[in-house]
């Protein structure tokens, strides 16, 4: 009977053994994986058939500091400057979300992958222009202008589903302080965003007298519009730069920011609530909304814009702008174009293109 006994325990506990094996086994394959595909189950509005591809040659260890950063063809050469002057600037641990069309993946993939960035960390998503229907205009001058990956941005959680916090970057900046340092800038409670108020004293001096009131939002929405008229907004109010982001995940899903901004989005569209007067933007109007007195400040020094602005970069001396932390080119002149100011700053950071589809273009006998 003591033997009986004996065995039946022995038995118990090669079961238990056994049990504990095949449940670590599992462990690892779901850990497995979910790194294979951490996006795997997840509903989001973009195609996200391709895996990301999180390159396993970096060393960086730490906390992840999530950028996401639009790439669009015409303008590979943009993305890949911003992500250099990034990555080279920070010893942080960055992961990239690039949010692209179908027909620049390849060229994309290619550039990272045999140049300087090919220990970058990233994944690239594919985004989705149905997702527009009904939310932009039909208006064939307004549809000339829209450029789908600019609304990126309002879909932050969807692409980094698995963040707390993250930051939005433009193409047409380079970073030259440590991005860990813009990622800690503190959002205050119940906030889901900071932005650079385009009142404040590091770049208000580069706004262009006579290009309209683009530093308020009366340059931005048409205050005689009933439904402006019934937020109760203050029309002189100091707009804000939507090219650099520091967004509150948690707090964006909480609010149902994403939802909101497509609420304005489609009213735009029935309504005209967009002021005449603006500067191209159509993705600025509803995020002013949508954060008017919710947001909270960037540091002046770390979005340094209007480099593209006509003369406005000139005002700027070669000192200021290298003590900035980040540049910002928006306006109509671009770095890898031929009359930007400070070309030279942002020729720092490109890299030239394997396949030879795209190279700045400059002034000097050199050009190609």
């Amino acid at each position: 009977m003591t033997l009986r006994r004996v065995n039946v325990v022995i038995l118990l506990l090669l079961a238990v053994a056994f049990l504990i094996i095949v449940q670590r086994n599992l462990l690892n394959l779901s850990d497995f994986l979910h790194k294979e595909n951490p996006d795997a189950g997840v509903i989001l509005p973009f195609e996200s058939e391709m895996s990301p591809a999180l390159r396993p040659e970096s060393t960086r260890s730490g906390e992840e500091i999530p950028v996401l950063i639009t790439a669009a063809e015409e303008r590979l050469g943009a993305v890949v400057a911003a992500m250099h002057s990034v990555y080279q600037n920070s010893k942080a641990n960055v992961v990239f979300t690039i949010v692209t069309l179908n027909d620049t993946v390849d060229h994309l993939k290619l550039w990272l992958s045999e140049t300087q960035l090919k220990n970058v960390k990233y994944k690239i998503v594919i985004f989705k222009p149905e997702l527009l229907t009904g939310k932009i205009s039909k208006d064939p001058q307004t549809l000339e202008a829209v450029k789908p990956l600019t609304f990126a941005r309002f879909y932050l959680p969807a692409y980094i589903p698995e963040a707390e916090k993250a930051i939005y970057l433009d193409d047409d900046i380079i970073v030259q302080g440590d991005i860990q340092e813009l990622y800690e800038t503190n959002l205050k409670p119940g906030h889901a965003a900071a932005f650079s108020d385009d009142c404040d004293s590091a770049s208000a001096k580069g706004i262009v007298r006579g290009a309209g009131n683009q530093n308020n939002y009366i340059g931005f929405l048409d205050f005689k519009k009933v439904a402006i008229k019934e937020l109760g907004m203050r029309a002189k109010t100091c707009s804000f730069n939507p090219g650099v982001i520091i967004a509150n995940l948690t707090e964006w899903k909480n609010q149902n920011i994403t939802q909101r901004l497509e609420h304005w989005m489609e009213l735009n569209t029935q309504e005209d609530l967009y002021s005449k007067t603006l500067a191209e933007s159509i993705t600025t109007p509803p995020l002013l909304i949508v954060f008017y007195k919710r947001h909270s400040n960037i540091e002046p020094m770390w979005h340094v814009r209007h480099l593209g602005n006509t003369g406005a970069g000139n005002r700027y001396s070669p000192q200021f702008v290298k003590a900035a932390k980040l540049l910002h080119w928006n306006g109509h002149y671009k770095p890898w174009g031929r009359t930007s100011s400070f070309s030279d700053v942002w020729d720092k950071w490109f890299i030239p293109d394997p396949t030879g589809k795209f190279h700045p273009v400059r002034r000097h006998a050199g050009d190609r």
